[in-house]
């Protein structure tokens, strides 16, 4: 079995809304317009791009699972999704979590089990009520029990 991490800093913003149906987000921008419904954190220490090589070269496998652990002000929530051979992991600002296939520079996990609308709602609440104050940690687990 073989595994690698990855740490992503984040912060919360005024209008996270996090509802849209089949992905989510998280970005090195500092804006957000309310149009930015797949969002969830702004001002990424990291992207796609800044993965170390091990972890990269373990997602781009389609039997490795990765486990997205989200916390925020002490509340968890966990997603679960695939890695791809697809995955091109070169986007310099934004990476995006899908419950598809669809693969783009910016994809970092495909077949999540879920999208922003899913994400814990009090988790969500914090991230936009407190803002920049509000840190977001999202660690990244690849696991491939193959190699």
């Amino acid at each position: 079995m073989k595994y690698a991490i990855e740490h992503i800093v984040a912060y919360g913003h005024k209008n996270i809304r996090a509802t849209h149906k089949t992905t989510f987000e998280v970005t090195s921008e500092s804006w957000l317009t309310p149009r930015g419904d797949c969002i969830i954190g702004v001002k990424a220490n990291k992207t796609p791009k800044d993965f170390n090589v091990e972890f990269k070269k373990l997602i781009r496998r389609d039997d490795t699972i990765i486990v997205a652990i989200l916390i925020a002000n002490s509340i968890i929530d966990v997603v679960v999704g695939r890695g791809s051979h697809s995955l091109t992991l070169s986007d310099d600002t934004r990476m995006v979590f899908r419950k598809s296939n669809y693969t783009c520079p910016k994809t970092v996990m495909v077949n999540a089990n879920k999208a922003a609308i899913e994400i814990n709602r009090e988790l969500v609440r914090k991230l936009r009520e407190l803002g920049e104050k509000a840190k977001l940690h999202v660690i990244l687990l690849a696991i491939n029990q193959y190699i």
